[in-house]
């Protein structure tokens, strides 16, 4: 054994020692003013530097000498029978530490302590450091350890609970966590003690022994296998926490024992326990909501909504418990348990019945929230499904609804938007920048494909129709002009229209509707803005159809007939009635309008002023022929009535039917057919718009809607109408659409 006084002995080579040598001296001269700082050129001139100056020369070793008893010359038997007292001593004190302080009597441990905190340590050190004896002392601190471990988990295991508040009596099992926690505390707090006070024990003895494990580690091993493994334990700590969580789940409030919850959770992870417990809980978890939701679902099958409405409430109250007292990486786990549960096989259903409800509603943020819930499920596939179908049976809806035909477009347009709105707000994910660290989110692309399956497939509902009515609400558009929008939002609004028309397949019937209304704006000169025309057949032409190229050739003849008719006005008389006349030349291959099998018998002074321009186009243009198309002509007439006169604007066979009554006042059916020979069926039209409309400028006998050979016409001398300028609007034959496109296409 090396003796402590070996141990001490300085080696002659260190020069820790070593004085540090002074290069000034300070001098005071009694003045106020601050010491002056002297050099000092002769080191050795004082005794405190001669002496440094000699120590630095010594070659022998520095020994200390240590008063007090020599160990080195107890003997064996002294020696044995102090470390006899002083392992006595350790033991006792260990037990004194382990003892809970209601078993011991005292209110303080130190006052049942044979000795100091210092003499404890002082004695592990003997039997340590200088009797070599850890093994001793390591082999008592385990029996110790054992017994007092055996007697906490003895009383954790049998002992009744006393309560001191009335309303604990009903929750002994949760009441018991908190004395579970509380004697986890003390077991932590005297081990750390005993760390403390064993220092010796753990750091040099343990130490040396990789065998052995240290102080915390054999105390925490022992409580985990006597306490954590106690059947009876195990039972009572899983019979608190179920109760504690039950209490909540059930009630919807937080139960007063639940600031023990978070305290239990750190004993438990300290004692590498923790894992159990969340198994345990995931376990309590599941039963919980497995049996709620299969209760609430039978009893709520007819109102899903008001399902998802209340699992909605559970899974936030479950996140906030998580988050309120569970680690971080529990909550994932907890969450992932309870949407298992609550989801499991209701996912279709809920989808379903919910989605159209919360779309009537326009509650875009539940769908929002039905998404985000949706998909942590991978249930997104049953949302997109139901999405879907919802649409479609809108969009048929809409469709099929042959009364509201002339709103069709208007009504999809707002459904449209709707869709849009729910997918760029509701149906979103995440994406992560690859410039920046930022998240971004963008819609998930299959509820886009949907919508447009929905659309399209909604559409074959009704074949042809859909075209037509879009290209008819584009001919609207296009007459009424932007107004006091913008032109970017006169063209957003054209968008709009032209992305319903992608989703229908009868592309040649929109085309052929849309080509004949462009021509009836242009030579009736309804069109709001020709530059606007002229942008959208480019864009028709460029990104739906190249056929819309043809438009083109209509801006031509319209531009070259305007230049004609100002060159023949130019040459007449300025008294000559042909100044009033304007006359287009079409290019039959460019205009969707086919040849007039019929004519009609115009007034002289009409007929007159139309040879004269024909004979001035044949002097312009040999070779070519002119054919007539009264049906597509217009006039201006004024109208004088009792109540004032009125400009009548109307097409050119209602203008040959009411110059009839510049004649005659009353007329016959028979007379106005034999007089104007216009085609039958189309003179029960202009009759029927003349008379039976809203706008009545004659009066039909007997009163009625259908045309007869025997009714009888008069000047409606009383006709009044607010405006001075009055359009009366022609009635269009009412034929089917396959007849219409053959009679349009074969002129193509």
């Amino acid at each position: 054994m090396i003796d402590v006084f070996s141990l001490l002995t300085l080696p002659t080579t260190s020069t820790a020692f070593t004085a540090l040598k002074s290069s000034v001296t300070e001098t005071f001269d009694g003045s106020a003013s601050p010491r002056r700082k002297v050099a000092r050129l002769d080191t050795d001139s004082d005794i405190a530097s001669a002496s440094r100056s000699n120590h630095m020369h010594l070659q022998s070793p520095i020994k200390l000498t240590i008063t007090g008893e020599d160990l080195t010359k107890i003997s064996e038997k002294d020696a044995q029978s102090k470390l006899l007292r002083n392992l006595t001593l350790l033991q006792r004190s260990i037990r004194i530490v382990l003892t809970l302080l209601e078993d011991s009597g005292s209110n303080d441990p130190r006052e049942a302590l044979p000795t100091s905190y210092e003499g404890i340590y002082a004695a592990c050190r003997f039997v340590v450091a200088v009797a070599n004896r850890g093994e001793d002392l390591y082999d008592r601190l385990r029996l110790e350890l054992e017994q007092s471990v055996s007697r906490l988990a003895s009383s954790l295991a049998t002992k009744e609970v006393i309560v001191q508040e009335m309303e604990d009596k009903d929750h002994l099992p949760v009441v018991w966590l908190s004395t579970f926690v509380a004697n986890c505390e003390w077991f932590e707090k005297k081990i750390s003690l005993l760390v403390s006070l064993l220092t010796y024990l753990d750091q040099v003895y343990v130490i040396g022994n990789p065998k052995l494990v240290n102080i915390r580690t054999l105390a925490y091993s022992l409580f985990s296998e006597r306490i954590f493994g106690n059947p009876q334990v195990q039972l009572r700590l899983r019979t608190g926490v179920s109760e504690w969580v039950n209490y909540e789940r059930k009630f919807r409030m937080a139960h007063s024992r639940r600031p023990e919850i978070p305290k239990l959770i750190v004993h438990l992870t300290v004692h590498n326990q923790y894992h159990a417990f969340e198994a345990f809980y995931i376990k309590i978890t599941r039963e919980f909501y497995t049996a709620e939701a299969t209760e609430l679902s039978q009893s709520m099958t007819s109102n899903a909504r008001r399902f998802f409405g209340h699992i909605i409430v559970r899974i936030e109250e479950e996140e906030q418990r998580s988050k309120d007292l569970l680690p971080v990486g529990s909550w994932n786990i907890v969450r992932q348990a309870v949407d298992e549960c609550i989801w499991g096989g209701r996912l279709e259903w809920l989808a379903n019945n919910i989605v159209g409800l919360y779309v009537e509603n326009k509650d875009l943020v539940s769908l929002g929230t039905m998404y985000r819930l949706f998909k942590r499920v991978d249930g997104v596939k049953f949302l997109i499904k139901a999405f879907r179908a919802d649409a479609l049976k809108r969009v048929q809806g809409i469709v099929k609804d042959e009364k509201d035909d002339d709103k069709m477009v208007e009504r999809l347009l707002e459904f449209k938007r709707l869709a849009d709105d729910i997918i760029t707000t509701a149906f979103l994910d995440e994406k992560a920048s690859l410039s920046s660290s930022a998240i971004t989110t963008q819609p998930n692309n299959e509820f886009i494909y949907a919508l447009g399956d929905a659309f399209t497939t909604g559409f074959k509902a009704r074949r042809n129709k859909p075209a037509e009515m879009i290209a008819k609400y584009l001919d609207r558009i296009m007459r009424k002009g932007q107004g006091a929008s913008t032109d970017m939002e006169f063209e957003a609004i054209l968008d709009s229209a032209l992305a319903l028309y992608r989703y229908t397949e009868d592309k040649d019937v929109f085309r052929t509707f849309y080509h004949r209304s462009l021509a009836k704006r242009l030579l009736l000169q309804r069109s709001a803005s020709d530059d606007f025309e002229v942008a959208m057949l480019k864009k028709l032409k460029e990104q739906y159809d190249p056929e819309f190229g043809m438009g083109e050739d209509m801006f031509k003849d319209l531009a070259l007939s305007r230049e004609s008719v100002k060159e023949y006005h130019s040459k007449l008389n300025v008294s000559n009635p042909g100044h009033k006349l304007s006359v287009m030349v079409l290019q039959r291959s460019a205009w969707p309008f086919t040849v007039q099998k019929t004519s009609v018998d115009l007034p002289l002074n009409m007929q007159d002023d139309l040879m004269a321009y024909a004979n001035y186009y044949k002097e312009r243009h040999s070779g070519h022929t002119l054919d007539w198309d009264h049906a597509l002509g217009t006039a201006t007439l004024v109208g004088r009535f009792k109540p004032g006169n009125k400009e009548l604007s109307v097409s050119l066979y209602q203008a040959v039917v009411l110059l009839l009554f510049n004649i005659e006042t009353e007329w016959r059916y028979i007379d106005i057919l034999e007089q104007t020979r216009i085609d039958p069926e189309e003179l029960s039209r202009v009759l029927q718009s003349l008379a039976c409309a809203k706008k009545k400028v004659l009066k039909k006998i007997p009163p009625g809607r259908d045309i007869d050979e025997n009714d009888v016409f008069k000047f409606n001398i009383d006709f009044d109408d607010p405006r001075a300028k009055v359009h009366i609007n022609s009635i269009q034959a009412k034929v089917s659409v396959s007849v219409r496109l053959l009679s349009y296409i074969g002129d193509y």
